[in-house]
């Protein structure tokens, strides 16, 4: 345990691979302010909050609320090269999708310094609204977490997980 753990000293990024939703986007934006992640990397097709000319997307930037300019982003091509990468540089890959592997959101818990062996520092990654984290992607990562469900609906909306992932997993 780590009582003294200093949460500046450790990067925290997310990926998020193929989200089609502008408004999805935007509110995982806000939400990642709201915890001081680091980086947010998009992936596949997962809208950018800037098109090709360098305009801002309305529909990013109104649930972003502005966030969208406070947190670093990248859009990158390769997701596995991403990986691979961080993976070097001693970082958690965290995929957060239902799986056979997956264990519950409640016991990937940070709170008292780094658990899981990891040093660099930690990354989730959000999939598809509909098809989620392919298994391909999931193979990456070095734990795989859910949010149990105890209601009819089977999953929750992309970027209510991550609100509820990250303040749970960081302890805020």
């Amino acid at each position: 345990m780590h009582s003294t753990f200093n949460w500046d000293d450790f990067m925290i990024y997310l990926i998020l691979h193929n989200i089609r939703s502008n408004h999805n986007v935007g509110s995982i934006f806000r939400t990642a302010d709201a915890v001081s992640v680091s980086k947010i990397f998009l992936s596949g097709y997962t809208p950018a909050p800037t098109d090709r000319f360098g305009r801002g997307v309305k529909e990013i930037s109104k649930t972003a609320l502005g966030a969208e300019k406070n947190i670093e982003w990248e859009k990158i091509k390769n997701i596995g090269a991403l990986i691979k990468k961080l993976k070097k540089e001693k970082f958690l890959i965290i995929g957060v999708e239902q799986s056979k592997k997956s264990i519950d959101y409640k016991k990937v818990s940070a709170k008292d310094g780094p658990s899981f062996n990891w040093e660099g520092g930690l990354v989730f990654i959000f999939g598809n609204e509909v098809k989620g984290i392919s298994k391909s992607i999931l193979d990456k990562c070095d734990i795989i977490t859910e949010v149990p469900m105890k209601g009819k609906k089977e999953s929750l909306n992309v970027s209510v997980s991550v609100g509820v992932v990250l303040f749970r997993v960081l302890n805020i």
